[in-house]
C-alpha cells in the first residue's frame, strides 16, 4: 500500500513552521507518511498562494491545516489515508 505524502509548505525565520515541523516530526513516530518539505521562498508561485497561510500541511494534494498545526487534526487525516 502506498504511503501516504504529507506536502509541508513552509519558510526560514517562522516561528509557527518551526512549531509545526516538531508536531510533523512526533506524527512520524505513529504514522506512515512520506514527507515532502517545500520553501514558499524558493518560487514566486509558492508565495503568491501561501505566503499568509504557512505553515501549510497537504496530504496526498489536499490542504488538511495552515497556520496553527496541530497533531490531531494532521493525525486524523493521516488516519483516513491509511
Amino acid at each position: 500500500m502506498k504511503q501516504p505524502e504529507l506536502v509541508f509548505y513552509t519558510r526560514s525565520r517562522c516561528p509557527l513552521c518551526d512549531k509545526a515541523k516538531s508536531v510533523i516530526v512526533e506524527l512520524k513516530k505513529e504514522y506512515e507518511f512520506m514527507l515532502i518539505e517545500k520553501d514558499i521562498d524558493e518560487s514566486d508561485e509558492l508565495i503568491e498562494k501561501y505566503g499568509l497561510m504557512i505553515p501549510v500541511v497537504e496530504i496526498d494534494g489536499q490542504e488538511v491545516q495552515f497556520g496553527h498545526i496541530d497533531p490531531i487534526t494532521v493525525g486524523e487525516a493521516l488516519t483516513e489515508k491509511n
